[in-house]
Order: structure tokens, then sequence, then C-alpha cells
């Protein structure tokens, strides 16, 4: 697969930030159908856990032996060989979410995810600091997730300025084989934007993040 690495690179700020911290490291972006398989609809939380695991792989965790990002069906395998899922998992079109992501970065990289939940959209603001804190220890995407608000997808920053709050969305819903569309395109198109927390993230839905433990060229957290 030729995917795209560092898609928010070059991505202007929403305001000039009084605040701001980002991802550190590479990974590659993961989306539907970027290996071939057609997972519209139900893989947006597979893709944004291999966006996470190509970070981990790129970051040296787990040691030469976890280079490669686990495919779809190695993913649910691995679920269903933890005994966090029963047989018919295997081959089906069963969404997944933090606390799977979390299994697996453990299972394949022997990383802990910390597990965040957050009960309403409006307390996002509460863990501003818990990712400011992720980011400027040198932390990796943020897989986050949630009810109503279904949509998996991965969080590569955070920014507050005069206009807000912010976080940079990483949204795993493109749809086409790998390197189909350019950075620039992909940023245009708001498949990596910066969303402000009163506007893009519903009030009535709670959200999960899950964190990797992990830092660059170190061990786990």
């Amino acid at each position: 697969m030729s995917l795209l690495s560092d898609v928010h690179l070059g991505l202007p700020f929403p305001a000039p930030p009084d605040r701001l911290q980002l991802i550190s490291g590479s990974y590659h972006f993961c989306h539907y159908g970027c290996d071939g398989v057609d997972d519209r609809g139900w893989g947006c939380g597979y893709r944004t856990l291999q966006t996470v695991c190509s970070w981990l792989a790129e970051a040296g965790a787990g040691g030469v032996a976890c280079r490669r990002v686990p495919s779809l069906k190695r993913i649910q395998d691995s679920l269903v060989e933890m005994g966090d899922k029963p047989p018919s998992f295997a081959g089906s079109r069963d969404w997944i979410g933090t606390v799977e992501a979390a299994l697996c970065i453990d299972h394949f990289y022997h990383v802990p995810g910390r597990l965040v939940h957050v009960p309403c959209g409006r307390d996002l603001e509460r863990e501003l600091e818990t990712l400011y804190a992720h980011f400027e220890g040198g932390g990796g995407p943020v897989m986050m997730g949630g009810d109503r608000d279904n949509s998996s997808k991965g969080l590569l920053g955070v920014c507050s300025s005069p206009k807000g709050h912010h976080l940079l969305v990483l949204d795993p819903h493109y749809y086409g084989p790998a390197g189909s569309l350019g950075k620039s395109e992909l940023q245009a198109r708001g498949w990596v934007c910066w969303r402000a927390l009163g506007c893009f993230f519903q009030e009535g839905s709670f959200y999960n993040l899950c964190l990797p433990q992990f830092r660059p060229g170190g061990q786990p957290v």
C-alpha cells in the first residue's frame, strides 16, 4: 500500500494559537478501502486503529517483529483469539471501538492504551489538559469514538486560541485506494482538519478516548 504519511503537515491553524500541541513522530493515513477491502459503513474503527498501529510501528514499539500494521482480518482474528469476541466475529462486519483498540495495541505492540470516558460532548473541554499532556509528552494518535456520534476518528493535536478550543481530527471515512488523493486534496476536502469543540462534537453523545502509552525511542509510559 502507498499510504500517505503525516497528512496534517502544512494545515493552517484555525487562528493564531495561544497554546498548541501536535502529534510527535510519523503515521500513515489508513481509511476506507485503502487496502482494497470495501469496509464502508463498518470499518472506521479498524482504520483509526490501523493509523495508531502505523505510528507505533514507526516509533519502534514491540521491536522489529512488530513493524507491520495488522490487516482487518488479523484484527478480527486476534480479538477472537483473545476471547473478547465469539468465533462468528471473524469475517463479520461488526464494528470495533476504543476498548477493542486498547486490547489490540497491547496484543500487537505490548503497549497499554489509556481509556478516558467523557460522559457527554460538552465535557470534552475538561479533558483538554489530558490531551495537551499526551501530545506534549510525545504521544501518538488518539482514537476517539462515541455512542450517538459513533463515527470513529483520530486526534492528532489540540489548539486553544481566541476563537476557542479545537481538536485536529483525522477522518478515516474517505474511500479510495491508498494514495488516490494527495495531501493538499485531503486537507481541502476536510479529511484532516481542525474541529471546534462547541460545534463539531455532539453534546448528547458520550465519547471514549484511547491514548497509546508509548513514546518514540522509549518504552511504554
